[in-house]
């Protein structure tokens, strides 16, 4: 039996098609297996595509599932955005104006709607353990590790590796040597690491690089958004004013922007999204 699923496949962190992270979106997941949503996610071979379910807790707007071609996640920053944005083009009414609240494996996620199509979501608290290890420079070939601040792992759910670097000069310059950062990820059991310099006289205040070994080999996120959400959990520890803008994608020739607030009922990470491909999954 073939079943008809309505889908869509966005672009997040980007006002225009192809410059962002993409991502698959199916907006009707009943009664879909796990494994047939895992077949899905590798078989669109994107970092991931999600799954959208009728939600548990009455005070969500509805509940998703976040696979990567291997895996599924408890939460991820991109497809938090783009979902919320495939759902409100489809039709979907908030249940409170304003906002959507997300249902996940991680909890509920609150999901900001602003003018022209701009979304944020809350960034989720997370945990900041310091991690120092002599293999840092080598692994990323940089001499250019900032001393000033610390190496911190920060998880929320998914685990990133933070490592601050002088400048956006050297974020960008960074080509890491793919062994020793599989050694690296290994050493302190996250799922990536995101490299993070400043930016002078840009509409941007940081450079970022979201970098990954999945089957072996060097991977890059072109535009993440629990990594951001991370750095910006780990910039509020320091005591860091949480109001700037973030350029990711630049080393893939990409062009992510990401803006980080923090107000009296959060910290938010936005963007904008848009569609690139709208239809119906036969599966």
């Amino acid at each position: 039996m073939t079943w008809l699923r309505p889908f869509k496949q966005v672009d997040v962190f980007t006002s225009s098609p192809l410059n962002g992270n993409p991502l698959a979106v199916v907006l009707d997941a009943s009664g879909l297996s796990d494994a047939q949503m895992q077949a899905m996610a590798s078989w669109t071979n994107l970092s991931e595509t999600t799954f959208v379910l009728p939600p548990e807790n009455a005070a969500a707007d509805y509940r998703v599932r976040i696979f990567t071609p291997d895996t599924e996640l408890p939460f991820a920053g991109h497809p938090t955005l783009g979902t919320a944005h495939a759902l409100l083009e489809n039709g979907l009414d908030p249940k409170t104006p304003g906002q959507l609240v997300q249902e996940c494996a991680l909890g509920l996620i609150t999901v900001k709607i602003g003018a022209e199509g701009a979304l944020a979501f809350a960034a989720p608290e997370a945990t900041m353990t310091a991690f120092s290890d002599a293999s840092i420079g080598s692994a990323l070939n940089s001499p250019s590790i900032d001393t000033t601040l610390p190496v911190t792992i920060a998880d929320m759910g998914i685990r990133w590796l933070l490592i601050p670097l002088t400048s956006a000069a050297a974020v960008l310059s960074v080509k890491p040597d793919v062994a020793g950062l599989a050694r690296l990820l290994c050493k302190a059991s996250v799922n990536g690491v995101m490299i993070f310099g400043p930016l002078a006289g840009e509409n941007e205040q940081y450079e970022v690089r979201a970098l990954l070994i999945e089957q072996g080999s060097l991977t890059e996120d072109p535009v993440t958004g629990s990594a951001n959400a991370c750095l910006a959990r780990y910039f509020q520890a320091l005591g860091v004013e949480l109001d700037y803008r973030v350029r990711q994608g630049s080393a893939l020739h990409r062009a992510g922007r990401l803006s980080v607030s923090r107000t009296a009922d959060g910290v938010w990470i936005g963007g904008l999204v848009t569609t690139v491909i709208d239809g119906t999954l036969r599966l």
